[in-house]
């Protein structure tokens, strides 16, 4: 069953998207060569605590971390490591909070130092993918129109693997509500969509092929060639006055122009 959101239920919601974007930036203020994941996921989790929220994966079907940092060909659910980034990687971080009993859930892929242009291209496409779908995003349309937004851009227009497996997904007082979100579809198939509905929406997108690995840690996911992989997400309430963007990017974009570290990703200065 869906659930769809009240306007002060879409309020609260917007609250835990603007902490977790934060989070987010805070991770961007940290990122650098030498740094490990487990350094950043304690000061993720110190930051949410601080601001009164809690961990939105930390103990998620038994997630032993806050953030899902996912490296290179990692494609997401990434457990921090104590192995430390170096220059030229990519690292998605995917996080969640819950604030008021309401989750927010946003993610980002960062790019460490000189990053070869085909993988920054990699990113900039997979990132065009989440606005591409988000402005398919609209009362009365279809969630295949969303889905499909992601697949032709990504997979007709550059031959990149659209993953199947994994996929975006309705989200409230419960992390995974219904309905699912793939990354792929067919114009005008699918449910209508009505306003109050709130969908994370989370283009992840290969390099390679589209196929996965799933590892014996029970979490980890990589490409199952090893190319690189790239995940935007944003957390989004679709509305009969216009959809909105509950989560921003605008805090780690900050971060990005503050790190020199971080290769500058321009492309990221979208609203």
């Amino acid at each position: 069953m869906i659930y769809y959101k009240t306007d002060e239920e879409i309020e609260k919601m917007r609250k835990s998207a603007q902490l977790v974007s934060k989070t987010l930036g805070l991770v961007g203020t940290l990122l650098t060569p030498g740094v490990t994941g487990k350094e950043i996921d304690r000061a993720a989790e110190e930051f949410i605590l601080d601001n009164n929220a809690v961990p939105g994966f930390k103990g998620y079907g038994g997630f032993p971390s806050t953030l899902c940092i996912s490296p290179n060909e990692q494609i997401v659910h990434g457990i921090p490591k104590d192995k430390p980034f170096k220059d030229g990687d990519i690292v998605s971080i995917d996080c969640g909070v819950i604030l008021d009993e309401y989750y927010g859930d946003c993610a980002f892929t960062f790019a460490i130092g000189e990053i070869e242009e085909d993988v920054l291209t990699l990113l900039r496409v997979t990132h065009e993918c989440l606005y591409n779908c988000i402005k398919k995003a609209k009362v009365g349309g279809r969630l295949g129109d969303i889905c499909y937004a992601v697949q032709s851009h990504a997979e007709k227009e550059y031959k990149y693997g659209v993953v199947r497996e994994l996929v975006g997904h309705g989200i409230g007082k419960a992390l995974h509500e219904s309905p699912e979100v793939p990354n792929y579809g067919r114009r005008g198939n699918g449910i209508k969509l009505k306003d109050g509905l709130v969908i994370a929406v989370e283009p992840m997108i290969n390099m390679g092929t589209r196929k996965t690995k799933h590892h014996k840690d029970g979490w980890t996911v990589t490409t199952a060639d090893n190319k690189p992989s790239a995940h935007y997400e944003h957390t989004i309430a679709i509305r009969k006055s216009g959809t909105e963007i509950l989560t921003t990017h605008d805090y780690v974009v900050e971060a990005i122009k503050n790190n020199s570290n971080l290769h500058n990703l321009d492309f990221t200065i979208k609203s």
